[in-house]
């Protein structure tokens, strides 16, 4: 995890480094896309191409990707995916975790060459996100149980860690979690979409802690508007992607409201602008990457440097 300085302030025109050629299914284009994986040592972005039911890899300054799993059409043999939403790269076995949305399953896929087909590792899970601590547990997202839950890999049952009290508003309830963030202490972070807040979930916590939004649906600093892609840094300060206002923001730890660091600029396709902001991640140097996702998105992923 980077530290990012307290001051830290980022470029406001995004340089795009991923799917500058419009939707699509070429491998120099996204479609929909949504969760990032940021490889440092090989400067290389890894991302969950929605549309495309594939999985991406790109090396920054390329102008093609790379198709690392799926990308043979829609369905459910071991050498498909059907729309899946969030990849990370487990170091330790060098393969790629994938939420398979749409076949409910978590899938592994070697990054061997030769690889042509993946693994399941847990099946019959509404999974919409994930995420590894470095601990190597897996942490999935359940958007039909409005839950997280922990995995040691080859479990299958999983332990719950964030809501799991059916829907709801209520401290110890979420509504559609997205993306999760996991930090040394096991504390969970959760982008509780359609609350509009991101939740904290200290490790064995009976209900969480609203820490960034929470105040409604809108615009105001002190506000979210479905919440997406989060990143936790070393200092606590939270980063999220505010989709509904196409700004990505940050909330110092224990802050009451947040700042806007890229974006805020209306909806829209130029550099300083967003449509639908999804997955976010940084590389060691504190430089942003944001995905410009959803269906209705310019589709790039967009690299914002710090200054």
């Amino acid at each position: 995890i980077p530290i990012i300085p307290a001051d830290a302030r980022w470029a406001q025109n995004g340089v795009t480094v991923a799917g500058d050629h419009g939707e699509g299914s070429d491998t120099n284009q996204l479609n929909g896309p949504s969760g990032i994986f940021v490889v440092d040592d090989d400067q290389t972005i890894v991302i969950a191409d929605i549309g495309n039911n594939r999985i991406i890899q790109w090396k920054i300054g390329d102008t093609n990707g790379q198709v690392v799993a799926g990308g043979n059409g829609q369905g459910n043999r071991l050498d498909q995916l059907d729309r899946p939403t969030d990849v990370l790269i487990d170091k330790e076995t060098d393969s790629l975790i994938i939420c398979d949305l749409e076949n409910r399953r978590v899938v592994r896929w070697s990054r061997r060459s030769g690889t042509t087909q993946g693994e399941i590792l847990i099946d019959n899970i509404a999974c919409e996100r994930l995420t590894m601590d470095d601990q190597r547990y897996l942490y999935i997202s359940d958007y039909d149980k409005h839950q997280v839950k922990r995995y040691q890999i080859g479990d299958k049952n999983g332990t719950l860690v964030a809501g799991g009290n059916a829907k709801g508003t209520g401290l110890n309830q979420l509504n559609v979690p997205t993306y999760i963030f996991v930090d040394q202490q096991q504390t969970v972070y959760v982008s509780d979409k359609d609350n509009n807040r991101v939740m904290k979930w200290n490790k064995g916590a009976k209900e969480g802690i609203v820490v960034a939004g929470g105040q409604g649906y809108g615009n105001a600093l002190t506000q979210l508007s479905n919440p997406e892609g989060l990143f936790v840094d070393t200092l606590g300060t939270i980063y999220v992607a505010d989709y509904g206002n196409s700004r990505v923001m940050r909330w110092p730890k224990g802050a009451k409201q947040g700042t806007v660091i890229v974006g805020g600029n209306g909806y829209g396709e130029g550099a300083n602008q967003f449509t639908n902001p999804m997955g976010l991640s940084f590389d060691r140097h504190s430089n942003l990457y944001v995905v410009d996702g959803g269906f209705l998105g310019n589709n790039p992923v967009q690299r914002f440097s710090i200054e």
